[in-house]
């Protein structure tokens, strides 16, 4: 393949189809671009995660499609995507949407796109909404530097050796989560993590039923036993800098002088803890400790 090569002969004419990956909204249709639109109705086909929701979108947004809708799914992604190359090199545009959000992030898409460039088709994004990004400025968790960890494993032990492979991650991480398993991976967390590790479960995120749900780990386990619906993204704070770690002798000093200024002791702990960076429980030994000293 040669390096910058996107299926433009030398005179100039191309001979291939263009691939696009075309964020769909991820509640309100009304978030759709003016471009997803017009891609809509031009494109020769379309690969669908779901071609009932295709068809639902498409009604909503106004919009009659000519092109051949195809379905495009994690079961049959590996055959497709073989399918669909072929069509580009053909020379007709394909456009892949999932249910919502980005292609190939946790949906269809990846396969698909490393096919193509290695056969030199072109490929290009009309980007939109996505689940990540929104609930990670929603959480009010740092968003200078984030990952994405995608679904959890099902079973508990791989769930919980993945979670252990995180516990130092020092970035802030974002998860999607089914709303019967909630429960499991917040409990998992709290254990590999620490039930003090700040957490946001974002809930049916631009849709009309919106919760964002923030705390403690420990707390989050807690409130989701009595059972949470709809669609779910999990953000989760990073691991606290342990290079410059804070003086458990002096937060316990600043705790005492806020409680001597009127604050409620736990209050106190609290927000020190959270503004330091540092384990309730750890502050509220080192307090006590300082106290039983007199």
């Amino acid at each position: 393949m040669r390096a910058g090569h996107t299926g433009v002969e030398d005179g100039g004419v191309q001979t291939t189809g263009t691939l696009t990956l075309a964020a769909a909204p991820i509640g309100r249709a009304e978030d759709a671009s003016g471009r997803l639109r017009a891609a809509l109705g031009e494109a020769d086909i379309i690969a669908a995660e779901d071609t009932r929701r295709l068809r639902r979108l498409t009604a909503d947004l106004g919009v009659s499609p000519s092109a051949r809708v195809v379905s495009y799914y994690d079961a049959n992604e590996r055959a497709r995507a073989a399918e669909l190359l072929d069509d580009l090199r053909d020379g007709r545009d394909v456009l892949v949407i999932t249910d919502a959000g980005l292609p190939g992030v946790s949906d269809p898409g990846y396969r698909l796109v490393t096919a193509a460039i290695e056969a030199d088709v072109p490929v290009t994004v009309l980007p939109g909404p996505s689940a990540v990004t929104t609930a990670l400025v929603i959480s009010g968790l740092p968003s200078d530097r984030f990952c994405f960890e995608g679904f959890l494993p099902r079973k508990a032990g791989e769930r919980s050796a993945r979670l252990a492979a995180l516990a130092e991650e020092p970035r802030t991480m974002v998860f999607f989560e089914a709303p019967h398993r909630l429960t499991a991976a917040l409990e998992a967390m709290t254990a590999a993590l620490g039930a003090d590790r700040p957490a946001a479960v974002c809930r049916e995120l631009t849709k009309t039923y919106e919760e964002v749900r923030r705390g403690p780990l420990g707390e989050l386990a807690e409130w989701s036993a009595g059972g949470v619906r709809g669609e779910i993204t999990l953000v989760v704070g990073g691991a606290p800098d342990r290079s410059g770690e804070a003086d458990l002798e002096a937060l316990a000093e600043e705790v005492e002088r806020q409680v001597a200024d009127g604050v409620v002791r736990k209050e106190a702990i609290g927000e020190v803890a959270r503004r330091h960076r540092v384990p309730k429980r750890d502050l509220y030994a080192a307090v006590i400790a300082r106290k039983t000293a007199r």
